[in-house]
């Protein structure tokens, strides 16, 4: 690539290596990609990463020895309000702990990807315990 645009290598490795979505080796089918950035780790991220390795023996950067799936640490995924977030391929998964994580894990292993945003059954962003909107109060009689 350096050569056909005729720059030095090194710029184009910067370029590679500095964003998520350019991969230097093949990944598995599965494309893990963990958040693992402070909102994500508050809220768990890192018993995410733990069900993760405890299943595949694999660190981020590396696949499995099935090659299904591969496991990278991220930056920030821009959903923080629902962290912790696990990227698999295009989809996000949200609101994990070690047991959703896997339980998601068997799905993928099932070719059966769980429904894609909060696993813990909460619509979009709002809050844990519901609704919290000033919309959705009735107006007094």
């Amino acid at each position: 690539i350096a050569n056909k645009l005729d720059m030095a290598e090194i710029r184009v490795l910067e370029v590679a290596t500095f964003y998520t979505m350019y991969n230097l080796k093949p990944v598995g089918k599965y494309f893990l990609q963990a958040c693992t950035t402070t909102p994500c780790w508050l809220r768990g991220s890192d018993s995410m990463m733990r069900c993760i390795k405890d299943r595949y023996g694999i660190a981020s950067g590396e696949t499995s020895d099935c090659g299904r799936f591969t496991l990278l640490e991220v930056e920030c995924l821009g959903a923080c309000v629902n962290a912790p977030i696990l990227q698999v391929n295009d989809d996000f998964y949200e609101d994990l702990d070690y047991a959703s994580t896997g339980a998601l894990l068997d799905s993928l292993e099932a070719d059966a990807p769980l429904p894609v945003g909060s696993v813990s059954g909460r619509s979009g962003s709002e809050a844990d315990g519901g609704a919290t909107s000033l919309a959705a109060l009735k107006p007094a009689e």
